[in-house]
Formats: structure tokens, sequence, C-alpha cells
């Protein structure tokens, strides 16, 4: 089974790093000196780099990368990515031998037009789709078309490890506690995210499960969030993806 590490890069950017065998696969490297720290103090040798979506603190450190060690660099078909050698959509599948890994593609457009996720023995790497209590804003896509993304994500294993790129999950877990004050798993949450900050440590990575109790962007059906959010709009919401839709809006002012 492969170890997951976490790499800090620019404000609260997290890179994964992979790693079995001395081998590594390096997801979102948007900057390329802590990576190439990290690489050096774990004696890790990087074999591929997996890219979820375009912007430039996911991709910004490819090029430096491919100049220094020669692999395939994988990413989203319908979005321009440096270097990218493999070309992926929804139901393909990367096969990492150096790892004694898979991770099948996932399509979740909505922060991007093109956004992939990976995913594969217990493991999810969602870019900006899915963050630990919320979801990432629509630069591209639709409210709809984010909704049923994260449906999807929802969708995978309960003890699926989530592994998003951004340490944004104190600020998330605010507005989660806006809309449903009364969640207990929002505050034992927020305790939990309390300590491991305080400790220097990252808050992730969650599990799809956890997130399914705290994470208002995956409890649209939720009688509770669907009256907060009819509240907020101050009228009736005919289904889940309205209410994401509010949600969403919300968060944006929040």
């Amino acid at each position: 089974m492969p170890t997951v590490l976490h790499v800090e890069a620019f404000a609260d950017n997290y890179i994964w790093l992979v790693a079995a065998g001395g081998a590594a696969a390096i997801v979102d490297p948007g900057d390329e000196a802590p990576v190439l720290a990290r690489l050096e103090a774990e004696g890790l040798r990087p074999v591929a780099i997996l890219c979820t979506h375009h912007h430039w603190d996911h991709t910004g450190a490819i090029r430096d990368l491919l100049a220094r060690y020669d692999m395939p660099v994988y990413g989203p078909a319908a979005e321009t990515i440096p270097g990218r050698t493999a070309a992926l959509a929804g139901g393909d599948r990367v096969a990492l031998p150096e790892l004694g890994l898979a991770l099948d593609v996932l399509d979740v457009p909505g922060h991007t037009r093109g956004h992939i996720a990976y995913h594969g023995a217990g493991l999810l790497f969602c870019g900006d789709t899915l963050f630990s209590a919320g979801c990432g804003r629509l630069f591209e896509g639709s409210p709809e078309e984010m909704y049923h993304s994260l449906t999807r994500l929802a969708a995978l294993p309960g003890d699926t490890r989530v592994y998003c790129a951004h340490e944004y999950t104190a600020a998330n877990l605010r507005f989660a506690a806006a809309v449903e004050p009364d969640n207990p798993a929002i505050a034992a949450r927020a305790q939990e995210v309390a300590a491991l900050r305080a400790a220097g440590r990252p808050t992730l990575p969650s599990t799809i499960g956890d997130e399914k109790t705290f994470n208002p962007f995956l409890r649209c059906e939720v009688p509770s969030v669907r009256a907060a959010a009819e509240a907020h709009a101050g009228r009736p919401l005919a289904s889940p993806a309205e209410v994401f839709r509010v949600l969403r809006a919300w968060k944006d002012r929040f």
C-alpha cells in the first residue's frame, strides 16, 4: 500500500507524493522547490505527475520537474496541461507499476471545465472539487455540474481517504456551522481541526464518510441544510441541486 506524503506550497496548497518502494507520483505540483526538497529528504525517485486541472498553482512546476526527470504527465483531456503526455477523461485508468497502484479517473467538472479526480486503493485525489467541509468555487462550470460531481464523489466508499489540494478546512467549518449550527459533527470536526493546526499538522486526509456528516455541500438532501438554504434564499427550493446553488452563492459571500 503506498504512503501519501504532503508538501506545503504557497499560502495553503498541498502537493501530494504517493510513494512506494522508493518511487513517487507527484499530484498537482505547483511549486518545484518544496517538492524537490521532500523528494530528497525521503530518498524518492519521481516516476509520474498527476494533474487534476489546469490552474497555475497545480501545474506551475511541471516543466521544471520535467527538465530534471523523464516521466509521464497525466492530466485532463479537456484542459491545457504543460508537458502532458496522457490526456485523460472519466473511465480511464492510470497504471503506476512502480507503486503497485492503479487509479481510476473520474470526471468532476465545476471548478474548471475539465477537472478530473483520481481514485483507487482507498485514495481520492480530488484537486479543488471537494475540500474538507467545503467545495471549490465555480470558475468555469455550472452549479449543476459541480453538484453532480460532488454526488459522484459522495458515492465512493465511506472509508475513502480524501486528499484535496488546499488547507481550507477551518474556514469551511465556520460556514458549515452557519448552515447547521446544531450539527454535533461540525463542532467535533472543528475541535479536531483546531488541535491539528495548533500542532502544525494538516487537516487531511479526511474521509468520504466523515465529510457526509459535516460538509454542507454533500448534505443538500438533509432537511436541516435544505431549511437553512431556503431561509437564506427567502423562497422554497425545488431540488437538492437548487439547494447546492444557494449554498455555493452564500459561501462565495460568507
